[in-house]
């Protein structure tokens, strides 16, 4: 099993399910130490925890609110004095709170935007702080097809995500420099509980928009994350990746 990122620290935010999940072990599994952030699941997270021990990796728990700036600081410091740094940041955590815009509420639409962008926001100030003074550090921004396309009922999950992708280009200028690279990768149709709960039709009519017919694994995310985060991206920096099976 390549070991690549052996002696590095990762914190993957919103890692208890889905794509986060899919990532931390992943980057488990090239070696690195992976914090795990969540919000709400103990039971999940502690699974998690328990995945990456199998892989012979360390990790720690960490619940919190990532629109929560105390919490953050908080966190990354726990990171930090425990594994001495902070090499790789993986911005996932997310929600949805969908509605057409006549119908949405203020907190529907301060719920999403805080938790995407003002979460990455905030892990990503805290932790770039470590990684510019080491010189060397990756950030991934979760983005989303639906941050380069829109999406009807999901004005508030478009504009967050989309906003992502313009903080990814702008911090990634700021840092590259110090050897920092920050990029997105904007996942389309992915079989998560969100895609599980589609009505057939639905779902039919979104594989007839994708080429390859099929929904995409969270693992095929993790290993572009892989990709992004290892030496051989190194040159590779402020690019949003769409990751969507050719979606049309």
């Amino acid at each position: 099993m390549d070991k690549e990122l052996e002696g590095k620290v990762s914190l993957v935010t919103g890692a208890s399910r889905g794509l986060g999940k899919a990532i931390a072990l992943k980057l488990a599994s090239m070696g690195s130490k992976v914090a795990v952030n969540y919000v709400a699941s103990d039971d999940q997270a502690n699974k998690v925890a328990k995945e990456i021990e199998a892989l012979g990796s360390e990790t720690m728990l960490l619940k919190a609110n990532v629109a929560d700036s105390g919490a953050v600081k908080a966190m990354v410091r726990e990171v930090v004095d425990k594994w001495g740094k902070i090499d790789i940041l993986v911005n996932n955590a997310g929600i949805t709170r969908d509605n057409l815009l006549l119908r949405m509420s203020d907190e529907a639409w301060d719920d999403v935007i805080n938790t995407h962008l003002r979460g990455a926001y905030l892990c990503t100030k805290f932790a770039l702080r470590y990684m510019t003074a080491q010189s060397w550090g990756r950030i991934i921004n979760i983005s989303s097809l639906a941050g380069m396309m829109g999406n009807a009922g999901q004005a508030n999950y478009s504009a967050a995500k989309a906003g992502l992708i313009a903080f990814t280009k702008s911090i990634a200028r700021e840092v590259g420099y110090l050897n920092v690279t920050v990029n997105a990768i904007a996942p389309g149709f992915i079989v998560t509980d969100m895609t599980d709960k589609l009505p057939q039709e639905t779902r039919d009519m979104i594989l007839s928009r994708i080429p390859l017919k099929r929904f995409g694994q969270p693992e095929d995310v993790a290993e572009l994350v892989a990709f992004l985060v290892s030496e051989k991206a190194s040159y590779i920096t402020a690019q949003a990746i769409a990751i969507d099976g050719g979606v049309i």
